[in-house]
């Protein structure tokens, strides 16, 4: 790749004017939220969730569960609120509160625009007493649901789909699912089979799946997914037994019983917290995002490290998430496969803020990723600043996606990409631009940059935005640079 900068004056690499001190309320995880909310509406009592998002596909969910009969109260309490001057919209102790019922029909759902909603919704359905129609068109990263439907008619379910295995179909409920065994490609289908371990308690066998394949036929140790699904379970106070916790290689089994109504608060998304994380990074300066769970096999568990093998100092305590800026960023090789899939309909966003990452490392990062999880559009702005990252097939997991290898070597970046309402490609250049300096400044390592944020549209979250939409994230971006404090000289920081 030809230099685009030589002959050019850069400004020279950070640090910024100050670094970033400061405790960042980010949203709450749209997987964690639909979990919660399907959960919830099987207890035998009633449950709040604290700080839910209000992403489509939650929001899809709760209208759903309304429809079929159960109660989603959204309210504020007092005791999530957020200080009022804190910068950060739509995060002032929003809480949903859900009274438990058994879902009736007829009735009829729309699922338009869901990514994992879709799924969640077609066991639960499947349970409820009378006729339930799924309308509408989900978004195209959730696939088809012909698996759904099959392993539901396994399971004891009369679904009319027109043998189409699309939407829209009717589920027949008759008011209890009979459960019991099935096969099926975990790794190929993870949703599946996580929508069916949620409704297993409620079955009348429970469920059991057996994990089978032809292109895996060795079970797999872990599923990141399903390790989530199966922590989710557990915490309701469901018996789940699954090969990662001393169960059967390739099966997972959640026995009949009742689930416990409980008050959630919904652990930060991962994806949204990325960038204010990042910002402490490359500022040599210290973000905190409260709320942060101990690892549990959740798709939050892998951040830490990914962050530390970048270079970051990382603690979870009961103040949550604190990452420190500890000097130059290093090039690293990492597998993002796993927390990738684990972020339903987010993928991607761990993919962009882990690259904005390593073009700001003194070496070279080589990323291994689902080809479905590459943000081309991030990758085309910071190709037009000068950046060095070539793509190339990698041999997918057994029985998994196709997988890419993104090889990304340090180069310096000058100029500002196009402005973007989409709030990855706003935090990858809000974060460039934290990470210029200004003229005569130096940092201990990396490439020179001198990138400025071009701004970008005021628009609300997408179908599949777990962080809330670029407006949400400049304000919470905002907030965060008034804790900046001046340049901390080194060990003053603790």
């Amino acid at each position: 790749m030809t230099d685009s900068t030589a002959g050019t004056a850069l400004r020279a690499a950070p640090p910024a004017p100050g670094a970033v001190d400061a405790t960042v309320v980010v949203p709450g995880a749209t997987s964690v939220t639909a979990r919660a909310l399907i959960l919830a509406a099987l207890a035998a009592e009633p449950g709040w969730l604290r700080r839910p998002p209000r992403t489509r596909d939650a929001l899809v969910i709760a209208e759903a569960l309304r429809t079929l009969g159960v109660g989603v109260e959204e309210t504020v309490s007092s005791a999530t609120a957020t200080a009022p001057d804190a910068g950060v919209p739509g995060d002032h102790g929003e809480s949903w509160r859900v009274i438990p019922a058994t879902p009736r029909g007829p009735a009829e759902v729309d699922v338009t625009g869901g990514i994992g909603a879709p799924r969640l919704l077609l066991p639960f359905a499947a349970m409820a007493e009378g006729e339930v129609r799924l309308t509408g068109t989900p978004d195209p990263s959730s696939g088809s649901p012909a698996g759904t439907v099959a392993a539901l008619r396994a399971l004891g379910a009369r679904v009319d789909d027109g043998g189409r295995g699309a939407f829209p179909l009717t589920v027949h409920g008759t008011g209890s699912l009979n459960g019991g065994a099935v096969a099926l490609d975990v790794v190929a289908d993870p949703r599946t089979a996580g929508a069916l371990l949620l409704c297993g308690a409620r079955c009348n066998r429970g469920v059991e799946i057996h994990h089978v394949s032809a292109g895996s036929p060795t079970p797999p140790d872990r599923v990141p997914h399903l390790g989530a699904v199966v922590a989710s379970l557990r915490a309701a106070g469901a018996r789940v037994d699954a090969p990662e916790s001393g169960g059967r290689p390739g099966v997972w089994r959640v026995a009949p019983g009742a689930l416990l109504g409980r008050d959630v608060v919904i652990e930060p998304d991962p994806v949204a917290a990325l960038p204010f994380l990042a910002a402490a990074m490359v500022t040599g300066g210290r973000v905190t995002v409260p709320d942060w769970p101990a690892r549990i096999g959740r798709p939050t568990d892998a951040l830490p490290d990914v962050l530390t093998a970048l270079g970051a100092r990382c603690s979870v305590d009961d103040h949550g998430l604190t990452v420190t800026g500890a000097g130059p960023l290093r090039g690293v090789e990492l597998d993002l496969r796993g927390p990738a899939a684990a972020a339903t309909g987010s993928g991607a966003g761990w993919v962009a803020g882990v690259l904005a990452l390593a073009v700001l490392a003194e070496g070279e990062s080589v990323l291994r990723v689902r080809r479905a999880d590459v943000p081309d559009t991030v990758i085309g702005d910071l190709l037009s600043l000068g950046a060095d990252i070539t793509e190339a097939p990698d041999t997918p997991a057994a029985g998994g996606p196709a997988g890419t290898v993104l090889r990304v070597r340090p180069r310096p970046l000058r100029g500002a990409p196009p402005p973007a309402a989409d709030p990855r490609r706003a935090a990858v250049a809000a974060l460039l631009a934290l990470a210029s300096g200004p003229p005569g400044a130096s940092r201990a390592g990396g490439p020179a940059i001198d990138v400025a944020d071009p701004g970008a549209g005021e628009e609300p979250a997408g179908p599949g935005d777990g962080g809330g939409g670029t407006a949400e994230f400049r304000s919470r971006w905002r907030a965060m640079l008034v804790g900046r404090l001046p340049a901390a000289a080194p060990g003053d920081r603790g």
